[in-house]
């Protein structure tokens, strides 16, 4: 099993990087959440990966956290219906700490504007996820940039933003990726206060 894998970012879109390591160039499918903290192209990067086996493929998906990596393979393992595209798709549009807290409180709302994915399929995220005994979910593990380091107090800060901002009228998503850019931008000492600010600047 690749755990992960480090080298050279060759290339990157949207929901793909292409990694190489010792002459080999590794596609990886990534989540937008990575891709907003990825390093520029010919930079070093380390990503956290799951390879998924089907019967005609081998796709290997990597996480700039490994917390991510194991909340997708939750994901993918425990959530009748959600196989590793709608995942993907899934933690493209929210960060980790906005959706462990949607399925903590039951906000299937917010779940339920995720692509890909409806009212049916984010009231079975909350049913067959809530409580679940998981480092991926119950972990106070930090979401870090390139050149973070965890802090146990990252990920409530992160939240606590993401929910004044919603207070102020932001819809869910917009007001997770604007402090998710506010994180990047600020490193992993935010705080609340300085993640707002910085978001609404």
């Amino acid at each position: 099993m690749i755990s992960s894998i480090q080298g050279t970012l060759v290339a990157a879109a949207p929901l793909l990087a292409v990694v190489e390591v010792n002459g080999l160039g590794y596609e990886v499918n990534i989540p937008l959440t990575t891709t907003e903290r990825l390093p520029a192209t010919g930079g070093t990067v380390r990503l956290h990966t799951l390879v998924v086996y089907r019967e005609d493929a081998q796709t290997l998906y990597g996480f700039a956290a490994a917390e991510e990596r194991d909340f997708f393979r939750m994901l993918i393992e425990k959530v009748t219906g959600v196989g590793p595209k709608v995942a993907l798709s899934i933690m493209s549009r929210l960060s980790l700490p906005l959706l462990r807290s949607a399925i903590a409180t039951g906000d299937v709302a917010t779940l339920a504007k995720c692509p890909g994915i409806g009212r049916k399929t984010a009231e079975r995220l909350v049913m067959e996820l809530k409580g679940q005994s998981s480092s991926a979910f119950e972990s106070a593990a930090t979401l870090p940039g390139p050149a973070a380091h965890p802090d146990a107090a990252a990920p409530n800060a992160q939240r606590d933003a993401v929910m004044a901002l919603m207070a102020l009228g932001y819809k869910a998503a917009d007001a997770d990726k604007v402090v998710r850019q506010a994180w990047i931008a600020l490193g992993s000492a935010a705080t609340t206060e300085q993640l707002i600010k910085k978001a609404l600047g």
